[in-house]
């Protein structure tokens, strides 16, 4: 069986969600465009070397309705040739992508590989592909009776699961912008960035994550409204405190990424540097109420299909989609503090759903890259109790 080995690994900067973020002006698919330029660019590869193109997307629908890995490689002028695919594992998509990728290398049927995402937020915004559609039926819903409900009470969940104060998902969220502050200050991410011409015609581009806010403090986070409290999931889940606010959650991003993947031969036979090899890969279904808690078991599964351990690990990437999750996922693996999310995480740098699982990998390789760790594990949580997990080795 092929090593998939990963040969370069790219993103943007993260851009404000929302109308006016700095990269709310550039259209989806050019966002990808650039971002898969760099990607090759910077890997030297001949794109008419890349079978497919691995994309993944959430919100599937106006500008990214059309297979955006697609018109994003034409769009940058490459072989006509070279297919490409779109991938929902909703928060997870490009993470899979990639799982995908290696798994196509592993069994022999691909050598090269472009794994990666992209979510416009500002311009394609969260939920709007489903519109007002019931996108649950009433089969599940009486399976789960009274019903499924938003990621934000899972999160809520999560933390009297947990037993998670407002507190500590408080003190979580000040020390990943704190992480992210001053990787950016240190001079990490460049490494890590692709700039994207805005295309306002001024030639000017974008390089930062613009999401990252210095001096955050828990004093200023304990004002912020606790935004899903209600009386109906209050009284459906009386065990839940209320403690989940903007300010400890995920913010809502443009941004795109991607990742090169080659079996070894072919990385030999083209002369490209294997920067890591994909150890292994895991997905995971989980309790679809409580929702965020599949990276613990699909972390679980990882290590043990690897023969590691978490000790072993070097550094972890657990998405913060709310600082319940990776303060959970840490009391069940027991990792230390400083190995987990080292460069923060997305309460600091955004959360451009299709994009952050190849956003994290890459932060990840950079990060083990930088401090000469060896092991990496990412995991992410996703929409309907769902999870993926992914083990590196640096080489």
């Amino acid at each position: 069986m092929e090593n998939a080995v990963i040969v370069e690994a790219v993103r943007t900067g993260t851009g404000k969600g929302k109308p006016g973020g700095g990269l709310s002006g550039v259209h989806a698919v050019e966002l990808l465009r650039q971002t898969i330029q760099g990607l090759v660019e910077r890997s030297g590869i001949d794109p008419g070397r890349v079978e497919d193109v691995m994309i993944g997307c959430v919100s599937q629908g106006g500008e990214q309705a059309a297979c955006p890995g697609r018109i994003a490689w034409l769009g940058a002028g490459y072989p006509a040739h070279v297919p490409a695919t779109t991938i929902d594992r909703r928060c997870g998509s490009s993470q899979q992508a990639v799982h995908f990728a290696a798994q196509s290398i592993m069994s022999g049927c691909h050598d090269v590989v472009l794994a990666g995402g992209v979510e416009s937020m500002s311009r394609v915004p969260m939920g709007s592909a489903r519109g007002d559609a019931d996108v649950f039926g009433p089969s599940v819903q009486e399976r789960y009776a009274p019903g499924l409900t938003s990621q934000g009470i899972a999160a809520e969940l999560v933390a009297a699961r947990w037993g998670i104060s407002r507190d500590e998902m408080d003190a979580y969220a000040v020390e990943s912008h704190a992480r992210a502050a001053a990787a950016r200050a240190d001079g990490h991410f460049a490494a890590e960035i692709v700039p994207i011409d805005v295309m306002d015609g001024t030639g000017a581009t974008f390089a930062t994550d613009e999401t990252i806010r210095e001096g955050t403090d828990a004093e200023r986070l304990a004002g912020l409204a606790t935004i899903f409290r209600n009386e109906a999931d209050g009284s459906r889940f009386p065990e839940i405190t209320w403690g989940v606010t903007a300010g400890n959650s995920s913010q809502l991003a443009d941004g795109s990424s991607a990742v090169l993947v080659t079996s070894e031969r072919a990385a030999a036979e083209l002369g490209l540097r294997p920067r890591a090899r994909i150890v292994s890969m895991t997905v995971v279904g989980d309790d679809p109420v409580l929702m965020l808690s599949g990276p613990i078991a699909a972390a679980r599964a990882a290590l043990e299909r690897a023969g590691l351990t978490i000790d072993d690990i070097d550094a972890a990437e657990v998405n913060e989609a709310f600082a319940s999750v990776p303060l959970a996922w840490q009391r069940e693996l027991g990792m230390p503090g400083e190995k987990l999310n080292p460069r923060g995480g997305a309460i600091a740098l955004g959360h451009p759903l299709g994009a952050s699982g190849t956003r994290l990998l890459t932060t990840l390789l950079h990060h083990l890259e930088a401090t000469g760790g060896r092991f990496g594990l990412q995991a992410m949580c996703e929409g309907s109790g769902m999870a993926n997990a992914t083990i590196i080795e640096r080489l």
